[in-house]
């Protein structure tokens, strides 16, 4: 059985996946690519870029829950995300098998319960604080792969930096409970999605899984967002920031991370991404003005670490192995 080399799982001979509680790129590797305009970019800059446009989608996306409400958000998020993957990649489904469609019902609906609780956490959290316990959940994964006692050490510090930021002996400064509640349960959520996704990259390998799972998650968040949203789902001003929020939660970083994945290492890509919490501090701050304290920098910086360590220490899968969930 091969072992993840980051907190992303990497299905060698198949396909390339990460998933940041909001998208998921899937990069098959026995596909041609053909040269088109971001191949002339350095996927350094690509990999940033993304990071950067996910956070912001999501701080965007806040900024809708006063008129539709978290659900209503994911809801609208995941409609106009699949309608432009299916625009784009047209799926062909017709001869998979039971496995294969079960596989990608699971798949949804996993994606779409880890959406719904990563955005219902976002309406009580800072969106750092969100993304920084979120990440709990690929961490254990990888370190539970690794088996090894240095990366058990990883996650006690970030378990340690989590503490610290909720700060459960604080009267004054300790995080809403309910939000900490959700955002741990989408921790939980990353990290059973990741096993699916490990799952699928030995059953799949094309992009047609990710363009059924999304509309598979559109369905499980409907009958909520709708609930949630109402009529304001319909509003125009509404439609519009969702779009914005899509393209930028999913459209940029598929492109961007596709590209970049072609000519960058998985251990390096996994390391670019575990800045996400301090980009998302950045996001915070200029989309929504959400101030964090010293104790919760300090926590963000430390789960910054972890995420680092256990990606840069884990030992790299076989070129030709599949990873086993």
């Amino acid at each position: 059985m091969a072992k993840p080399s980051t907190p992303r799982i990497r299905a060698a001979g198949s396909a390339r996946w990460w998933q940041d509680g909001v998208t998921v790129t899937a990069v098959p590797d026995d596909i041609e690519h053909e040269d088109g305009p971001l191949s002339r970019v350095s996927p350094l800059v690509l990999v940033l870029a993304a990071t950067v446009s996910v956070q912001f989608g999501a701080a965007l996306a806040v900024t809708l829950f006063d008129r539709v409400g978290a659900v209503g958000s994911t809801f609208l998020r995941l409609a106009l995300a699949s309608l432009m993957l299916v625009a784009v990649s047209r799926p062909k489904i017709k001869g998979w098998t039971g496995a294969q469609y079960r596989l990608a019902l699971a798949f949804g609906l996993s994606l779409g319960v880890t959406n719904m609780l990563y955005y219902a956490a976002l309406g009580r959290l800072p969106v750092a604080v969100t993304v920084t316990i979120e990440f709990l959940g690929p961490i254990s994964v990888a370190a539970a792969y690794s088996r090894r006692w240095v990366e058990g050490l990883w996650v006690l510090l970030a378990a340690g930096g989590i503490v610290l930021m909720t700060a459960p002996w604080s009267h004054t400064g300790a995080l809403d409970p309910v939000g900490v509640a959700l955002a741990l349960m989408a921790a939980a959520g990353w990290a059973t999605y990741i096993l699916l996704v490990a799952r699928a990259g030995k059953l799949f390998s094309g992009r047609d899984v990710l363009t059924i799972a999304m509309v598979v998650a559109t369905a499980a968040a409907a009958v909520p967002g709708i609930l949630d949203g109402g009529r304001m789902l319909l509003d125009p001003s509404v439609l519009a920031v969702g779009v914005v929020v899509a393209i930028l939660s999913m459209v940029i970083p598929f492109s961007f991370e596709f590209e970049a994945l072609r000519r960058m290492p998985a251990r390096v890509f996994g390391v670019l991404m575990s800045l996400e919490p301090a980009v998302a501090v950045v996001a915070g701050i200029i989309v929504l003005n959400q101030r964090l304290a010293l104790r919760e920098l300090i926590a963000i910086a430390l789960v910054v670490i972890a995420s680092i360590g256990v990606t840069r220490s884990a030992p790299a899968p076989p070129p030709v192995a599949a990873i086993e969930g």
